[in-house]
């Protein structure tokens, strides 16, 4: 008998979040298939084993896991191109996200890691709209920003949007974002409000503005010598399943932005939500990057993004 097939699969989240849960439903769906074919494995969460956040990336280009996702922010300095999905406000709501994502623009960043890192790129999960959090004041327009330390992504993109907001912005990685908040040394933070709950940052922090100021995806990348070592049929299986788990964790994500905003209130904490003309101020402060990006991303690219 054949020897299985190991499927190792990780994350950066506990096993009740969406994403975990979405790669169990990769796991489960082949092995209903595949029985004793493969050998699936899970690291829910990297960090509890030392691990940075960042770290997923590496261990699957390496191949100790097979299988991992990460917010595409994290590959920026690699991959230029995706700075252009860290633009503040290219994207007006999640139905245009999506459609940009699985069109014809996440198929050219797909195509442009592949170019320079050791990936298979399968689908794109839905990280979502980020919101700000801080542990000062109300934010209600980019003056309240003014001077705040702020965690972001490691994202040039992002880190300027900040500056242009007021904001002292500081590109770490989510292990040391989570200390830092904890230890009361940062003044702020910016997460979906789902990221915001699942690591307690709401236990830190008492003011949240709802600003959708980015829309992040966190791409499914495989080692390629892997996936490619694979017969035939379980390449177009995994294909599948993760095709399929994509709808499934953006339905969790829906489920999950609406808990999570109840467990923000339930803690005593303040919710803005920003009117049109708040919002306003926000994307007019950032208009020098989208000047920026005209000439660095080219038409090209902003032809790609859906309407609406």
């Amino acid at each position: 008998m054949a020897k299985a097939i190991q499927i190792r699969m990780g994350g950066y989240g506990p096993a009740t979040t969406g994403f975990s849960k979405s790669l169990k439903f990769i796991g489960d769906r082949l092995e209903k298939q595949f029985g004793d074919r493969i050998e699936v494995k899970y690291v829910w969460n990297i960090m509890d084993f030392g691990y940075r956040a960042e770290d997923i990336l590496w261990l699957v280009e390496h191949g100790l896991l097979t299988l991992g996702y990460q917010s595409s922010s994290y590959l920026t300095d690699r991959v230029p191109e995706l700075g252009f999905v860290d633009l503040p406000f290219l994207f007006s709501k999640n139905g245009t996200a999506r459609a940009g994502v699985d069109g014809r623009l996440g198929t050219f960043l797909a195509s442009k890691i592949e170019e320079r890192v050791n990936y298979r790129i399968l689908g794109w999960y839905e990280n979502g709209f980020r919101q700000l959090s801080n542990k000062v004041r109300a934010v209600r327009s980019p003056n309240d920003l003014k001077g705040m330390r702020i965690r972001v992504l490691p994202s040039e993109v992002q880190a300027r949007t900040f500056e242009l907001l007021g904001a002292v912005p500081l590109r770490w990685d989510l292990t040391e974002a989570i200390a830092a908040i904890k230890a009361g040394t940062i003044d702020a933070q910016e997460n979906p409000f789902a990221n915001t709950v699942t690591y307690g940052v709401h236990k830190f922090h008492h003011y949240h503005s709802v600003t959708n100021h980015f829309y992040i995806s966190r791409p499914i990348f495989l080692h390629r010598g892997a996936f490619e070592a694979w017969p035939k049929d379980l390449r177009e299986a995994m294909r599948e399943a993760v095709a399929a788990s994509v709808t499934y964790q953006r339905g969790l994500a829906e489920e999950e932005d609406i808990a999570s905003r109840k467990a923000i209130v339930d803690q005593g904490c303040e919710i803005a939500d920003l009117s049109a003309e708040e919002l306003s101020a926000f994307s007019k402060a950032v208009q020098p990057l989208w000047g920026d990006a005209q000439k660095m991303y080219g038409k090209e690219m902003f032809a790609m993004v859906p309407k609406g």
